[in-house]
């Protein structure tokens, strides 16, 4: 059953009855065993009222004057309360030679059991018309009588006591049922206002759906108030993310007008001046080129937002990092540069795309690359949960007023050296998105230094 309210209730059920269930054996047993108690003090106290009227004739005989007992039952045939005198002589036991005139022709049938002088022994057997009785027997010894000895037996119906018990378990029964059904009221109120607030947050929720709100509003219990709160986050990062993505798309658009624009007034003189299909296709091609350049941009850009924040993205930083120094080193190969790999520790991890970790640090080797006299160099070490990856080269290196400047758009600090310059830019981009940082600083080789910050894990 998937209902909450269901097993809540069903829970709460169970366990109220098992302990209703519980106290109720206890509470009768223990009622049971307190009139048990009870019957039997009364019934000792009848056995020395008639140990106590014990008397014995000339002869040694025993007798009892049934007028010097205050209880009337005696008297009364089958009246529930009996007593007898058993007589033990040299290991022989005569049953009944005196008896209560309650007896009449009955005789109560006790086993014969050891029992010291003036002990008192409890039993329970059946008696005259199939009663159950309680009896207690105690020995009595005659002074001068040899090894005679007598024991007196007093017993009485416990039918009465047995009643009593059973109305005490009846009344108990209904008292308990009644507990349960006011309990079990107790706990549908309890469960059905616990989760009235459940019924308001959904309610919320189709406000989200139904787009009435933009995210989850109203006053919500201690306990779900945590849930609300991130899934108020998630609705704010799926409209940053839709935002962003209609930002970016806008920027797109923009960004390949002009290139459209020149290609088409390019597509034009040539339809009308057949001769210049040269110099138009040349004009076509870095179009075509600056259309590309802005789309790889945006895509990056979008790429690296969608991965932020995803997870289970990690990335070994080592295998991507070789593989970009083998490119580096084909590009450039022509300047025999020396493209080094310094200290990497083996388990570092990027937390984001591939591409995008081959994108930032393709730019930067490219333009570490393009600037180094002779030598660029590649680290990186774990920093808690960051990267930091620093590429060097021994080249000119920026001046530290310049440094800022460079980071913009387009910028170019010589033109002589190919490019758009959009290679720094789109890493400080990207970095950006990752919620990282790019430095630029002195290198120990003299040149640039270009210190990436970035998610990572690993390499401790």
């Amino acid at each position: 059953m998937q209902s909450l309210r269901f097993r809540l209730l069903a829970v709460t059920l169970v366990a109220m009855l098992l302990a209703l269930a519980l106290s109720g054996a206890l509470l009768g047993g223990l009622f049971r065993d307190h009139v048990m108690r009870q019957f039997e003090i009364a019934l000792t106290a009848q056995l020395d009222q008639v140990t106590a009227r014990l008397e014995f004739d000339a002869s040694g005989r025993p007798r009892i004057d049934d007028r010097a007992l205050s209880d009337p039952r005696w008297t009364r045939p089958y009246s529930g309360l009996y007593w007898q005198i058993d007589e033990w002589n040299a290991g022989t036991l005569d049953r009944g030679v005196l008896r209560s005139r309650s007896l009449w022709d009955a005789v109560l049938p006790v086993e014969a059991d050891p029992l010291a002088d003036g002990a008192v022994h409890v039993h329970r057997n059946t008696g005259p018309q199939g009663a159950l009785l309680m009896l207690v027997e105690r020995t009595v010894r005659r002074e001068g009588s040899g090894d005679a000895r007598w024991r007196l037996l007093v017993a009485s119906d416990l039918g009465e006591a047995n009643d009593a018990v059973a109305r005490f378990d009846g009344v108990l029964v209904a008292s308990l049922a009644v507990l349960l059904i006011m309990l079990g009221a107790a706990a549908v109120a309890q469960v059905v206002i616990g989760l009235a607030p459940l019924r308001g947050l959904q309610r919320a929720l189709a406000a989200v759906r139904e787009g009435r709100t933009a995210g989850l509003r109203g006053r919500f219990p201690t306990e779900v108030q945590p849930l609300v709160d991130e899934f108020n986050g998630v609705l704010d990062r799926n409209a940053e993310i839709v935002a962003r993505a209609r930002t970016q798309a806008g920027n797109l658009a923009h960004a390949i007008k002009t290139p459209l624009a020149a290609m088409a007034q390019a597509a034009a003189v040539i339809e009308r001046h057949p001769e210049r299909a040269g110099e138009s296709a040349r004009l076509v091609q870095e179009q075509v080129g600056v259309a590309r350049r802005h789309v790889d941009w945006h895509l990056a850009r979008s790429r690296a937002a969608a991965a932020h924040g995803l997870p289970g993205m990690r990335v070994a930083v080592a295998p991507v990092l070789a593989g970009l120094l083998r490119v580096m080193r084909q590009v450039h190969a022509e300047r025999h540069l020396a493209i080094e790999c310094g200290a990497m520790p083996p388990d570092a991890t990027f937390a984001g795309e591939e591409q995008d970790l081959q994108e930032m640090l393709g730019n930067v080797l490219d333009n570490a690359c393009k600037w180094a006299r002779r030598r660029v160099q590649v680290s990186a070490t774990a920093q808690g949960e960051h990267l930091q990856i620093d590429v060097d080269d021994d080249g000119p290196g920026i001046d530290p007023a310049r440094r800022d400047a460079v980071l913009a758009r387009g910028a170019r600090i010589d033109e002589s050296v190919p490019g758009a310059g959009l290679g720094l830019a789109i890493v400080l981009e990207l970095v950006t998105l990752y919620r990282g940082t790019l430095a630029l600083g002195e290198s120990p080789l003299g040149g640039l230094r270009v210190g990436l910050r970035l998610p990572g894990g690993g390499g401790r």
